[in-house]
């Protein structure tokens, strides 16, 4: 029996100021040089192309494709043949067939935490504890991609924000304060509402994976009233629709929706859509994670510092700000090129690599390698984000915390946010959907 291994103290205080302490590059042992590893030696493999699956967005497609323009300028023998696949539930779909039916390619972009544990890695995917630089990849992100022990996945990206991005012009227009409890929030909306043209809340629908924020982004809230909520989650002695607080995201979704307060098209608008409206000020609230800053400033560049991000509002202020690990590249066990493949992402554990990623899609947060820095002149939604990590004022999304989420919230969020289902059936109809999953990763109590 499969045993998920707790580790949401250490996560959560990793997640927070220690996120920063951003000491000199580590490594550990292998029987491959450090310096070719990393990108600094001559190369001793034949001429090898190695394929990589990518989802389409515009961040990580954009980090990938400089990471292995740059590796390749460095290692000439190795070349890559990038795949995009789509994102959400269709995404995790072809993720998860191609791995049973041996039609993985060599490398693969994923998610970390609850998403990757139900790959089955100690049986799908080869494990990296041996690259040159794991030693580099910092705990907080080891404890989302490691199962019994082993590592599997190495960071791409930076932490992100599950919160709410609003219009900085629309807030100095009406003179509005960042809120920092629900009432507040909403009263904000409700001036929006009367006072301006644009929508208090923007909702994209169409992609439904963006439908999920008013729940996940909530998530640092329950924490901040029970601690031991993912723990106790995971044992089958808790569910969100028993009420606050967990309940709470489901609550809130409701409550824009039957006040007005969403965009016209909220069920025909895209991800894109959301991140130029509330750049151009169209609306004035999006909740998204903070990786929507990439999508801002190809959207909307010169609007880019007009964005700004707050934590998701909770019964009681100030919330914490619920908190992402980064994307991971993995790599199935029955690649024919596993030499290759570790060599390339030991390479991408390293601050050249990160020095890479920051200038090819901008700097999105703090990220998880040991000697990677962020420039000074951040974006405001960066900026507004690094106040949370030096106060130690985050929490890790529960998904980091617990293995267990189910395959249908995405459609369960928007059928709530649309008035089509209560809260309350919302909640309990997610409840059910959490068992088969639960049940399939062995998990004690289900």
């Amino acid at each position: 029996m499969q045993r998920f291994n707790r580790r949401g103290t250490a996560i959560a205080a990793l997640l927070g100021a220690g996120a920063f302490a951003l000491a000199g590059c580590s490594s550990s042992g292998s029987d491959t040089d450090p310096s070719e590893s990393a990108g600094g030696g001559g190369d001793t493999m034949e001429p090898v192309e190695l394929s990589f699956l990518v989802d389409n967005g515009g961040t990580t497609l954009g980090s990938v494709e400089a990471l292995t323009a740059a590796y390749t300028a460095e290692h000439p023998n190795v070349t890559f043949a990038i795949e995009q696949r789509p994102g959400g539930s269709e995404g995790d779909n072809i993720v998860k067939t191609r791995l049973q039916t041996g039609e993985m390619s060599d490398i693969f972009l994923y998610n970390s935490g609850s998403l990757f544990q139900a790959l089955a890695p100690t049986k799908t995917l080869l494990p990296l504890d041996d690259i040159a630089n794991a030693g580099a990849i910092q705990d907080t992100f080891k404890a989302g991609v490691s199962v019994e022990g082993s590592l599997y996945g190495v960071p791409v990206g930076t932490a992100m924000g599950g919160a709410v991005l609003y219009n900085i012009p629309i807030y100095e227009e009406l003179g509005l304060e960042i809120p920092t409890t629900w009432d507040e929030f909403m009263a904000n909306n409700q001036r929006i509402l009367d006072e301006t043209d644009a929508a208090p809340v923007i909702q994209t629908f169409k992609d439904t994976w963006s439908s999920q924020l008013f729940v996940l982004g909530d998530f640092g809230n329950v924490l901040a009233a029970d601690p031991e909520w993912a723990d106790k989650y995971t044992a089958n002695e808790v569910k969100y629709a028993d009420g606050p607080p967990a309940i709470n995201g489901f609550v809130h979704m409701q409550e824009v929706y039957e006040a007005g307060f969403l965009n016209e098209d909220f069920a025909s608008s895209t991800f894109p859509d959301g991140a130029r409206m509330v750049a151009l000020g169209e609306g004035a609230h999006y909740p998204m994670l903070t990786f929507a800053l990439s999508e801002i400033q190809t959207a909307a560049p010169d609007n880019v510092d007009d964005v700004g991000v707050f934590a998701m509002p909770g019964d009681s202020g100030p919330s914490p700000l619920t908190t992402w690990l980064a994307s991971s590249l993995y790599v199935p066990a029955d690649t024919e090129h596993p030499d290759a493949v570790k060599e390339f992402l030991s390479w991408v554990a390293t601050p050249e690599a990160c020095d890479i990623m920051t200038e090819a899609v901008g700097a999105q947060g703090p990220y998880f390698v040991d000697g990677c820095t962020l420039p000074d002149d951040v974006p405001r939604i960066v900026a507004d984000m690094l106040p949370y990590f030096e106060a130690n004022n985050t929490q890790p999304a529960l998904e980091f915390l617990s293995p267990i989420k189910g395959p249908a919230l995405e459609q369960i969020t928007v059928e709530v946010g649309s008035g089509i289902r209560s809260a309350e059936d919302g909640a309990a109809l997610y409840d059910e959907d959490v068992k088969k999953q639960a049940q399939q990763l062995g998990l004690e109590g289900w």
